[in-house]
């Protein structure tokens, strides 16, 4: 072989490492984006479930004692995201804000009540468990009614159910496609080392010793490609507040450094286990094989 054939093999086989590891990246970076995706949204939904909740309208003959010991009860227990206590006059500011009128004045008297705003753990917010809380508090004699609205819930947690069912098959589906694409570009990539392969072979080399390079290769291969993923993801997640509001509160750091962790092994598994399955395929050919 010349110098100049031996220069544009050395070319070609760059070139092939080159285009499996950006293929490697890629297909990762999107992987990841997915599952940050996916984080942020269990994060976002957790959030809004927080922020429904029952209120706890007490009786006019209610005495303070009863209703501080109450209060205090609901502080600890293990439902409870936020508790406060509302009393009838600033349930009605609050009520002149949404409507923009004095109601107050219109009627000549305040018709609220004093109350308890109970906001529940997003794992708490259920129908089953906020109807089982309401016969729980409506039989205290200080309690005069119990209210949530139960088809705002009912439709939010079915809506939060789809998501979540959908972003899943997403989620397999897109991992289904990276191995597909990844496997086509290593694939390619051990083609163009066929006759070395063979050669190997002939000359008497075991399959073990002609995979253990290949095989570390492709580790190094799959790192790589990996942490120019996460470098990529990371730069987005880092700026994404600036366009999305509110989003650095929502982001869990624990969760996407395993997010992070998951992407690089995936990218070690992959690409290793694609090489070691296409090395297999031309292991087995015969010479004549090699030119089809």
């Amino acid at each position: 072989m010349t110098k100049r054939e031996d220069r544009f093999t050395k070319r070609r086989l760059r070139s092939s490492y080159f285009s499996v590891i950006v293929s490697i990246a890629l297909v990762l970076f999107v992987l990841g984006v997915f599952g940050a995706l996916i984080i942020n949204t269990q994060a976002i939904s957790r959030s809004v479930k927080e922020d429904f909740g029952i209120t706890i309208l007490l009786d006019e003959e209610a005495s303070k004692a009863e209703v501080n010991q109450f209060f205090t009860s609901l502080q600890v227990a293990p439902y409870t995201k936020e508790v406060r206590i509302i009393s009838k006059d600033d349930a009605a500011k609050e009520l002149q804000e949404i409507l923009d009128e004095d109601f107050v004045d219109f009627l000549g008297y305040n018709p609220l009540r004093d109350g308890i705003e109970l906001k529940l753990r997003a794992e708490e917010l259920e129908v089953a468990k906020l109807e089982a809380l309401k016969k729980e508090f409506e039989v205290l004699d200080f309690v005069s009614e119990v209210v949530y609205d139960r088809l705002l819930i009912e439709k939010m947690n079915e809506n939060l159910k789809i998501l979540s069912y959908g972003l899943l098959a997403g989620a397999i589906l897109l991992t289904l496609i990276a191995i597909a694409l990844i496997n086509s570009s290593i694939r390619l990539a051990i083609y163009s080392k066929r006759f070395l392969i063979k050669t190997m072979q002939l000359v008497g080399a075991r399959p073990n010793f002609i995979r253990r390079p290949f095989l570390m290769k492709s580790l190094f291969h799959g790192g790589l490609g990996a942490i120019l993923a996460l470098i990529l993801l990371g730069i987005i997640l880092f700026n994404i507040h600036r366009y999305i509001p509110g989003m650095e509160e929502i982001q869990d750091p624990i969760s996407l450094a395993f997010l992070g962790l998951a992407i690089f092994l995936v990218g070690l598994f992959i690409s290793f286990s694609c090489t070691f399955f296409a090395l297999r395929k031309y292991l087995k050919l015969k010479t004549d094989q090699l030119y089809f």
